[in-house]
């Protein structure tokens, strides 16, 4: 059989199969979501302060930026998850968009030499632990609802199960995490959630080939 007969019989198996292989994926990232939640507010708990840090923007922008990354991350895994499937990568445009507002922002309101301590933060090595660790189960159980479903590229669909779960992680985090600049979120968030991206696509290749 040639490959692309191959990729269109998969095709035709996975849209008779899709509806439970997306409720696989849906239930995995209730699962995530709810783990990641617990964990967090059993090992971190809420910043002492969220109440007050709820009217600040920079607190918001960081929490709308991790959590519209989740929504489009599991946009993606979802639509990976089908051999036939174009990524809408045009999902990524939203929290790009509110990254770039919220630099831009930080760098024309705050003093320059103010910048290097802002982007290092207080809690950077808290962060690169807390975000992988919050984020093993919902990885976890991502990869096992993709395990049923015929990915092309499997390192690329580990990869994205990563983005999401570490974007789940990271938007539990950043309730307990008191460094709300930009610059900060942008490059330690960044970090950790690559982490899990990469090692979502390392487990991936291996788990999730066919």
């Amino acid at each position: 059989m040639k490959t692309d007969d191959l990729i269109t019989a998969l095709s035709r198996d996975a849209k008779r199969t899709g509806p439970s292989v997306q409720g696989r994926i849906a239930m995995a990232v209730a699962l995530g979501i709810a783990s990641a939640f617990a964990l967090m507010m059993a090992s971190l708990g809420m910043r002492p302060d969220v109440t007050a840090a709820t009217r600040n923007m920079l607190f918001d922008l960081k929490i709308v930026l991790v959590a519209t990354l989740a929504v489009a991350a599991v946009a993606l895994v979802r639509a990976v998850a089908r051999p036939e499937a174009a990524l809408p990568k045009v999902v990524l445009l939203v929290p790009a968009l509110i990254l770039l507002f919220g630099i831009g922002h930080e760098v024309a309101t705050q003093l320059p030499a103010a910048l290097p301590g802002r982007l290092v933060g207080d809690k950077w090595a808290v962060c690169l632990v807390a975000i992988p660790l919050l984020g093993a189960l919902p990885l976890a159980a991502i990869l096992t609802a993709m395990s049923a479903a015929a990915p092309r590229d499997a390192t690329l669909a580990g990869a994205l199960s990563g983005l999401a779960a570490g974007a789940i992680a990271a938007t539990f985090y950043g309730l307990h995490c008191t460094d709300d600049s930009p610059l900060f979120v942008a490059t330690w968030y960044s970090l950790a959630i690559g982490m899990l991206a990469a090692a979502g696509a390392g487990i991936g290749r291996r788990v999730l080939a066919w």
